[in-house]
């Protein structure tokens, strides 16, 4: 029976008071006992009551309901009594897997016994702090210092403690603090920022961060700050191999480096989600690859386990970067000096070479270009591969949904299938890359997929998950395996970005 305007209201202002409600809860959980909760990856720290409820509609496409607060305040409520360690919960799936395989016992009884090994521990946290730099502090390095500001917790994990720069000007402290504050793609900074221009610090939500201005990467003395041991990302694409990274491990207090950008010669391009066991102690430089290649490469891997992937051509439309003109003047590179803002620039992208370096059973099997567009932000691959074994489009549709959903590359692979999404819904996606359903072709054993992807924001998540790799700061998660019972085939259903 269809409810009456009055009752929708009621419900609607029901639903409103228990996400209100939940708010400091997930508060005290964050701040007091270093735990992370989300909503089928979905965070919901610092969240408004609206994104709460937005985060429980999202739930419906794991089945035919949304996931009901009237489950999850219950349940929240009694994690922030079991004095818990540090962890990520998330609670849509540790409330399906009670509903699945609680049996007889109380909301609480399972818990302790889901969260045996952190329950009782009251914040306490096995992690080792790390000491992160960003070396640059352009597009991608304000998005990183967003995140890790977001991030910081109680200070356990990766610790933003330093900005390096050239001086721009007179005021470049303030200037620096306004970028950080004010962004015409990201939106506003969520907090307050506060500059110290005799100190030379920017405080961002209690996280102090030390500007340090130097052109030469080799003679910082980090120590003479109190940062040690520190991990050091370097997002200005200055340098790309080992000898002009190395140049960071020369200065007092630097123990590893990681580039935003390809690496070249023997450095390890890693993709998050496929390569990163990679990693290892005895790795100082690691690159985290490229936007297009974290984007398209764990949706080719999926494929690829999936149908075999023969060959391939990756034709990237691509907003345009920094490194092109405004207008149309000198560029050393072939038409990139004609105005960014203006024209559709095709250009070369090494992305589908750079695929094999993470995954290298496609070595030699894909070609690549690239169409510059007049876009600022959002970009979006299109994979034309020709496969060993033949598919349909619903069949496509249905393992790259559930691999978004259900598998270990569902922090890189999101799933759409709404007729009206564009460019501009994709902003802020936190995932590698989207693929979007409708716009799937498939022929038996040719297929066309268009996976978007957030070149700037998706891209700085996949970075921050290779420094937590890099830095061992990852916190335990639960729950720790879905039930089997989660893992049924999800219904093709459309969803809003």
């Amino acid at each position: 029976m269809s409810q009456t305007s009055d009752s929708c209201l009621d419900t609607w202002m029901s639903r409103e008071a228990l996400a209100e409600a939940m708010i400091p809860v997930i508060g005290r959980l964050y701040r007091e006992n270093n735990v992370v909760t989300s909503i089928h990856g979905r965070s919901l720290i610092n969240k408004s009551t609206m994104n709460i409820l937005k985060a429980h509609r999202f739930a419906r496409r794991m089945s035919k309901d949304e996931l009901l607060l009237e489950e999850t305040a219950p349940l929240l409520d009694t994690l922030a009594q079991l004095d818990l360690g540090a962890a990520a919960i998330d609670i849509a799936r540790l409330n399906q897997k009670f509903k699945s395989d609680g049996g007889d016992m109380t909301l609480e009884e399972f818990l302790r016994a889901e969260l045996a090994e952190i329950v009782g521990k009251r914040g306490g946290d096995d992690r080792t702090s790390t000491d992160v730099v960003l070396y640059g502090f352009g597009r991608i390095g304000r998005l990183l210092a967003r995140l890790l500001i977001e991030k910081a917790g109680g200070g356990h994990g990766l610790r933003l403690r330093a900005i390096v720069v050239r001086r721009g000007s007179d005021n470049d402290l303030t200037k620096r603090a306004s970028l950080l504050r004010r962004d015409s793609v990201h939106g506003s900074f969520e907090g307050t920022i506060r500059v110290d221009t005799e100190a030379n610090t920017i405080t961002a939500n209690g996280v102090q961060i030390q500007v340090i201005y130097s052109d030469n990467p080799a003679t910082i003395d980090y120590t003479a700050y109190g940062i040690n041991n520190a991990l050091v990302v370097d997002n200005t694409g200055r340098w790309r191999d080992a000898e002009g990274l190395g140049q960071h491990l020369l200065s007092k207090g630097v123990a590893r480096v990681l580039l935003t950008a390809p690496g070249k010669g023997e450095l390890k391009n890693i993709v998050h989600g496929i390569n990163h066991r990679d990693i290892t102690a005895s790795d100082p430089i690691v690159s985290a690859a490229s936007c297009t290649t974290n984007a398209i490469t764990p949706v080719l891997k999926a494929l690829n386990d999936k149908y075999g992937v023969i060959h391939g051509h990756v034709e990237t439309v691509h907003s345009f970067t920094n490194d092109q003109n405004l207008i149309d003047n000198f560029h050393k590179g072939d038409r990139r000096g004609r105005s960014a803002a203006l024209n559709m620039v095709i250009t070369e992208t090494g992305a589908a070479k750079a695929v094999a370096k993470a995954l290298p059973e496609l070595l030699g099997k894909l070609t690549g270009s690239s169409i510059r567009v007049p876009t600022p932000d959002v970009s979006l691959a299109i994979l034309n591969l020709s496969l060993a074994n033949g598919t349909t489009k619903d069949e496509v549709n249905d393992y790259l949904r559930e691999m978004s959903l259900h598998s270990d590359l569902r922090k890189q692979i999101d799933y759409i299938d709404s007729p009206e999404v564009v460019s501009t819904d994709f902003v802020g996606s936190r995932r590698a890359g989207i693929v979007d359903g409708l716009a799937t072709i498939a022929n038996d054993k040719n297929l066309v997929v268009y996976v978007w992807y957030d070149n700037e924001f998706g891209y700085s998540c996949q970075v921050v998950r290779v420094m937590e790799e890099m830095a061992g700061v990852n916190p335990p998660t639960f729950p720790a395996k879905d039930s089997e019972k989660d893992a049924a085939p999800v219904l093709a259903v459309a969803a809003s970005v």
